[in-house]
């Protein structure tokens, strides 16, 4: 089992990034709160969920963890941003927190610095998470924890819009029926799909389905299957089938596009299902399709139960029970109902799409989707989704083509990666 000691070296150069960061973005603050120092009989959780108060069921899961290994619980929500940046000073002064969640794309960044011990280190039983899920948590054949659940991204549609351009959803099964559908819609005085290509990691969460779905891989992001994907997109702006808002879009902004009544399309995720029931009209939603038809694999969101390096390892035995009563199927399902996540296991799937059926197509998604940290890419993927980005939106503003676009990001990220 690596050691903080031996890991030190790493976390210095993590932690000086973090706080470069920092400066640029956001101020931060070196307190870090309660970790290894807290007296004998508190652990210490933190987590990305600043908006649930003590209150909460999400808070109230907590303490009856606690309770239930025979514990205290000392609980902390900071913002997603903020959370990377204190774990990593924390781990730094060996006062990180005994449980640590935090947003999937993160734990390799984390795992990288020697902050994370494995689930073998801190026996956390992962047989049952389906595969795809685990996977962005998995570098170098080892997992740094275990999914709370998962979002993504799938195609929301108006079907009164639908139904004035005689669309039937069902027929949407590939690039060339949904381009269809879309030339359908615009004849009919209609807009055809809205989506988020911004120039941020929104943009590149946006556009990994359409890239995925040709069959492109991050390595590669100049082949012609990229290519493929990117010219699919601005086909449409060329045709008037998304708006040119698309390029300054957040998931936020397109939402409201398409929840203001003209749109038949709208790639969003998860997260939205609360607010399509607030729109005031009919709405379906149908897997984003690959280029040669069946589900693309979207990228995956949600947060990893996570269990940080402690000095003193005798706290591993009760941080094993915290995190297998934080993700264990009755708790877990209600957790992913709070948060709107899929559930990272068949068994409990099952139990979702039971409940309630609208959440097939989303099981459907998940099981397609895959990690952006995924195929061992870890600490390598940002470096490749901000070229990747840039190119959509060069390809997009129409200042170079697909090809040439991507030619560049894969020259950029190649040299970033090396």
């Amino acid at each position: 089992m690596p050691s903080f000691r031996n890991s030190r070296r790493r976390l210095r150069a993590a932690v000086a990034v973090a706080l470069a960061t920092c400066l640029v973005t956001t101020g931060c603050s070196s307190e870090s709160g309660s970790g290894g120092a807290t007296p004998t009989g508190d652990y210490t959780i933190w987590d990305p969920y600043p908006q649930f108060d003590d209150s909460s069921a999400w808070v109230r899961l907590l303490t009856t963890c606690g309770t239930d290994a025979g514990v205290t619980v000392e609980r902390t929500g900071y913002d997603t941003t903020d959370l990377t940046n204190k774990a990593l000073l924390a781990a730094q002064q060996d006062n990180s927190p005994d449980v640590l969640i935090v947003d999937n794309p993160v734990v390799s960044t984390l795992a990288d610095a020697g902050v994370l011990t494995t689930t073998d280190e801190v026996k956390v039983d992962v047989a049952a998470v389906s595969p795809n899920l685990l996977a962005a948590g998995r570098i170098g054949g080892k997992s740094y924890g275990i999914p709370i659940g998962a979002n993504t991204l799938a195609l929301y549609y108006n079907k009164k819009v639908l139904d004035a351009a005689g669309v039937d959803p069902a027929t949407v099964t590939d690039w060339t029926s949904l381009t269809a559908a879309l030339t359908k819609v615009k004849t009919a005085g209609k807009k055809g799909i809205t989506f988020s290509a911004i120039g941020t990691e929104e943009g590149s969460f946006q556009f990994l389905p359409w890239f995925w779905g040709a069959g492109a891989n991050l390595t590669q992001l100049d082949s012609a299957q990229g290519v493929a994907a990117l010219t699919l997109w601005t086909d449409w702006l060329k045709n008037g089938y998304a708006p040119n808002s698309v390029l300054n879009n957040t998931q936020t902004t397109s939402w409201q596009e398409f929840a203001a009544g003209d749109f038949a399309f709208a790639e969003n995720g998860t997260w939205q299902l609360a607010n399509a029931k607030k729109t005031g009209f009919e709405y379906g939603i149908i897997p984003i399709p690959s280029q040669a038809g069946g589900t693309a694999p979207a990228p995956t969101g949600g947060e990893f139960v996570t269990a940080p390096v402690q000095s003193d390892t005798a706290r591993y035995a009760v941080t094993e029970k915290l995190v297998a009563c934080l993700t264990s199927a009755d708790n877990a399902l209600a957790t992913d109902t709070t948060l709107s996540y899929i559930a990272a296991t068949d068994a409990v799937q099952r139990t979702q799409v039971a409940d309630d059926d609208e959440l097939t197509v989303w099981v459907e998604a998940v099981k397609a989707a895959k990690g952006r940290t995924s195929d061992d890419l870890g600490t390598k993927y940002p470096k490749i989704s901000q070229p990747l980005w840039t190119a959509f939106q060069a390809a997009l503003s129409g200042s170079a083509s697909p090809a040439d676009a991507l030619k560049t990001a894969q020259t950029t990220a190649a040299a970033a990666t090396k």
